[in-house]
């Protein structure tokens, strides 16, 4: 979700409270900034004093005298290579401490963001937020206060200088840079929008990339290999095209600098040559002058050739800021409190939601009571709301109007970390993370020991099946699970719940992805995990929820209804109509 574009001076002022941790070493990277410069700018009056010595009095100059300059400008190299060298280490060091934190506030704020803000923006575009485009922050946090500082003092030295030599030819030659700046200026602008689109571009590449070859079994299953080369290939061609347009920008900006200093020299040697022939200048002053313009300009070529860099690193802290900026739509009240112990009698009232982003309304006006250990199942048709009226428990979502207690209290009266952590939920689409089985369901618990694991695998159904593989619960399940069938993930995602030990459940359709033997292990151990819970389920299929409490039918129209399984078919209803048809099926 974009959040729109910042101005070049919000995206310096946001950046630079990040260098605040890291002041002392910034102030020393300046100051040896500052002796690097001193060895460059001393150079050209040494040159001076030798030159204008010599034409003046060649017999005054003494191998003693030139031997102490000599040691002079040894000395000042010697300090140049220190001064460079902690530039080079802990200059860069800097910067990728501002990197890292950078990447784990943009970390920690995507932590906070509801689904909203996911099933909006693509995880390819994230990843290269947080990734490739700080990657540039590291050279912009680095050299930006370096380049801007050294082109400062040479600016400033290199007028004072010049103009102690001549007035009127350092007016001349200063007169270019107004000049110069309105049209660097200019095309500036012009790449950082091209670079801003690049990254853009390369985000979407990324996304392309991302869904391509996590759906490639399914590709290959329907033989569309090519489409997906051609849609690779539009992307790829696409990102090509903003790249030249950023490159087109970077070399008109580079060939107007270059035109510039062009001119600058032409106008020392023209203008100098007659000032010296006149005897406005002494030649001494004037090989000086045209190593002081030659510094100048080399100023100005390595701030030019800084560009990118700057554009990138300015795009980059842009692209991050949109991170920070995504609004944090479910947060913890300012008087919530830790919810302890909870029985689990969870009301409803007068609930209405709809999406925040396209504003679909779910439901309206819905009433519900869950008392506390109640065995509830949800049915109806797709579409109805059913896994959003669960989703809003654990707050994933709040309510556009009512309310949701628990016990008795407003859900947001509680904190979002012990709320979640007193709900276990079992969805159909498993999530397993890369890594072994027992990481997988210590997740449930971190610090868990391994004997509370196996427990809770025990408890679940999965302990076997786990014994009998290779490396037992040290076995990797690969990205997203995909060595093990759908059973056996499933399993394991109850035993991670097990291990929570969580009082209230959601089972968001937990079998209907299975096949029958599947679905019959998953549901014994479904079934211990509901004892002495306060149990939601949602189900499509009905044979899971028979046993239940209490089953409601939810619609477009709300809960029309409710009941047991054996009066829901004597109402000869919807639910009626619903097990009919499944019993048809079989």
């Amino acid at each position: 979700m974009e959040t729109g574009q910042y101005s070049s001076k919000e995206l310096i002022g946001r950046f630079l409270p990040y260098f605040k941790k890291y002041k002392g070493t910034l102030v020393l990277d300046l100051f040896c900034a500052a002796l690097t410069t001193v060895c460059e700018l001393v150079l050209p009056m040494i040159m001076r004093y030798i030159t204008n010595e010599g034409i003046r009095d060649l017999a005054s100059l003494s191998v003693k005298t030139i031997g102490g300059l000599g040691l002079l400008y040894l000395l000042l190299r010697v300090m140049d290579c220190l001064a460079a060298y902690y530039m080079a280490d802990m200059g860069h060091v800097m910067g990728a401490k501002i990197e890292t934190d950078m990447r784990r506030d943009a970390y920690g704020h995507l932590q906070k963001l509801s689904d909203t803000y996911y099933n909006n923006t693509k995880v390819g575009q994230i990843m290269g937020r947080i990734t490739n485009d700080l990657f540039d922050v590291t050279e912009f946090a680095h050299h930006c206060p370096e380049e801007f500082f050294i082109a400062g003092i040479k600016t400033v030295i290199s007028f004072i200088v010049l103009a102690g030599i001549s007035l009127p030819l350092t007016l001349l030659i200063f007169l270019c840079v107004p000049l110069m700046l309105f049209v660097c200026l200019t095309l500036n602008r012009r790449m950082k929008e091209a670079f801003r689109k690049q990254r853009n571009q390369i985000g979407e590449l990324n996304a392309r990339i991302e869904d391509s070859l996590l759906g490639h079994k399914v590709v290959k299953a329907f033989t569309n290999e090519q489409i997906e080369q051609d849609k690779f290939e539009a992307d790829n061609g696409t990102f090509l095209d903003t790249k030249k347009l950023a490159y087109r920008y970077m070399a008109a900006f580079q060939i107007s600098t270059r035109a510039f200093d062009g001119l600058m020299y032409l106008l020392v040697l023209v203008a100098g040559g007659i000032f010296m022939i006149k005897g406005l200048i002494a030649p001494g002053d004037l090989v000086a002058y045209m190593l002081y313009v030659a510094t100048l300009i080399a100023t100005v070529r390595r701030i030019i050739e800084f560009a990118e860099q700057f554009q990138r690193g300015m795009t980059g802290i842009e692209r991050f800021l949109q991170i920070m900026d995504a609004d944090i739509e479910i947060f913890d009240e300012p008087d919530a409190v830790e919810l302890k112990n909870p029985r689990g009698n969870i009301v409803f009232r007068n609930v209405s939601f709809e999406y925040p982003d396209d504003h679909n309304q779910v439901f309206k006006n819905l009433n519900l009571e869950i008392h506390s250990g109640e065995k509830v199942a949800i049915v109806g048709p797709s579409g109805g709301g059913k896994t959003t009226l669960c989703n809003l428990i654990p707050r994933f979502y709040d309510v556009s109007e009512g309310q949701i207690t628990l016990d008795g209290e407003d859900i947001k009266h509680f904190t979002l970390k012990s709320l979640r952590g007193n709900i276990g939920i079992v969805q159909q689409d498993v999530y397993l993370f890369s890594g072994t089985i027992l990481e997988n369901i210590s997740y449930g618990r971190p610090g868990a020991s391994r004997e509370e694991v196996e427990e809770a695998a025990k408890r679940a159904g999965a302990h076997e099946f786990i014994c009998a593989l290779k490396n037992g619960y040290d076995t990797y399940v690969g990205e997203r699970g995909v060595k093990l069938s759908g059973g056996q993930k499933q399993r394991i995602s109850i035993a991670r719940v097990f291990l929570k030990n969580p009082p209230i459940i959601i089972l968001d359709e937990a079998t209907s992805a299975l096949d029958n033997e599947s679905e019959f292990e998953v549901a014994k151990s479904l079934s211990k995990l509901s004892e002495g819970r306060t149990t939601l389920t949602i189900a499509h299929r009905l044979s899971s929820i028979r046993n239940s409490d209490r089953i409601l039918v939810l619609t477009e129209e709300g809960i029309v209804e409710e009941g047991n399984h054996d009066t829901l078919l004597e109402k000869r209803g919807i639910y009626y109509h619903f097990y009919e048809t499944a019993n048809a099926l079989k």
